[in-house]
């Protein structure tokens, strides 16, 4: 096998393009919601509901995690059983499809409160979707890689995250300045939403070529896939289970002040600030988060998976505070130089993820394992981040309370980084990962 210069193998680059472009997909679908949820959907869909108009809308973000772990455990059932090629296929079309009848669902004033319903159960499809599409491409991102690769091709599925919010709000600002105020309002924030069908069929023609993973098919034909994975995996490594999803939590509440729309919402309602701007702002953080991100996979592979965590949530710790005195002086710039700063400690809390999870569990229940895991995490912590943001922000007129709670989850990341058995590059078989000397099964 030949490797470029970045050290990914020429006939693997179709894998790690898949899983990336794939997983862009997927969250530039699930992000454009969660920013038209604080600047669009509060007037639009929910106005009815009165002055708590905002924080129900920001809700909506947060019910659709709930069926997060539903969709990780349906998918990652599948996926074990039958592939991971086949899942990730299924989820980019359900999380497209209602993106897409998002983009047409009229307003409230048009047809009342059907219309907040219907966009609600839309967003329920897209979490069932979300719960399942991260394991399959981070695992078969990782169970393609050399041994002393995982780390670096585990990252281009993440960076697919920070791609779609760089495509979501680039998107939405465009529209932004080419509209004015009342027509984006009333028309224009559609056009992102129905622009995801173009998405859709280039991500389906990418994945479509893509080989199943060689892990898996060693398993197929020894014929020892789980019929029922989910025993096993709470059995015997639920523990596993519990500490992925810790860690996964505190990057994901941190995260959540940009990707769910918080960040975005406070400065243009609160700070006054143009939204074209501010979305821009965000784009370049954005840029900031990828390089980051690919950092913290590079680096895990010579540091180790754990060590690039904890440096990460060091930095999103020390940062935390000083993050939100620059945010709240109403400067552009430095919302900029606060994104971007911000963004580092995401990286390395990220960036590591796809091979830590892939190298915590056995092959017959890794999807389920790290899907689960996963889709809890997001549950606990950017389920309803934005909308715990928000509460405190308004009950307490600082924003430094939002600061004070995303230090807690940090904190609890950390300390669960300590409880994580850390083995860069092992085979991937059925070894033993908790400190507590907990049998793999």
């Amino acid at each position: 096998m030949s490797r470029s210069a970045g050290g990914i193998g020429t006939e693997h680059r179709r894998v790690v393009l898949a899983a990336m472009i794939g997983t862009t997909i997927e969250w530039y679908d699930f992000f454009i919601y969660a920013i038209c949820a604080g600047q669009v959907f509060a007037t639009q869909y929910f106005a009815v509901l009165g002055k708590d108009a905002l924080l129900l809308s920001f809700a909506t973000i947060g019910i659709s995690f709930f069926f997060r772990p539903i969709g990780a455990v349906v998918a990652g059932h599948l996926g074990d059983r039958i592939g991971r090629r086949a899942m990730l296929i299924l989820t980019l079309l359900l999380m497209g499809a209602s993106t897409v009848l998002m983009g047409v669902v009229p307003s409230t004033a048009a047809i009342g409160v059907t219309a907040p319903i219907l966009l609600v159960l839309l967003r329920i499809v897209q979490g069932l979707s979300a719960g399942g599409e991260w394991g399959g491409a981070a695992l078969l991102a990782v169970e393609h890689a050399p041994p002393d690769r995982r780390g670096l091709y585990g990252a281009f599925p993440q960076i697919g995250v920070p791609i779609g919010l760089l495509l979501a709000n680039g998107v939405l600002a465009l529209v932004a300045a080419l509209t004015t105020p009342a027509q984006f309002l009333d028309w224009g924030w559609r056009i992102p939403f129905l622009l995801s069908v173009v998405l859709i069929v280039a991500g389906l023609l990418i994945r479509t070529r893509v080989a199943e993973s060689p892990v898996f098919e060693e398993v197929r034909r020894a014929k020892a896939a789980s019929s029922l994975p989910l025993a096993p995996l709470f059995r015997h490594h639920w523990r596993l289970v519990l500490l992925g999803a810790l860690l996964f939590a505190a990057n994901n509440a941190v995260g959540y002040m940009t990707t769910g729309g918080y960040v975005q919402s406070y400065a243009v309602r609160s700070l006054h600030l143009d939204r074209s701007t501010v979305l821009v702002a965000v784009m370049i953080s954005a840029v900031a988060w990828l390089v980051s991100t690919l950092a913290g996979g590079w680096l895990a592979d010579r540091s180790g998976r754990i060590r690039v965590y904890r440096i990460g949530f060091v930095v999103q710790l020390l940062w935390m505070f000083p993050f939100f005195a620059l945010v709240d002086t109403g400067s552009v710039g430095l919302l900029v130089v606060a994104l971007i700063l911000f963004a580092v400690g995401l990286g390395f809390t990220y960036g590591p993820q796809a091979a830590l999870y892939a190298e915590m569990y056995p092959t017959r229940v890794r999807y389920s394992g790290a899907a689960i895991s996963y889709a809890i995490g997001a549950v606990l912590g950017g389920a309803f981040a934005p909308t715990i943001a928000e509460a405190l922000q308004s009950g307490t007129g600082t924003v430094y309370a939002v600061g004070g709670y995303l230090a807690v989850m940090t904190i609890i990341g950390l300390v669960a980084c300590f409880f994580v058995r850390d083995e860069p590059g092992r085979p991937l078989g059925d070894v033993p990962h908790v400190t507590t000397g907990e049998n793999a099964g």
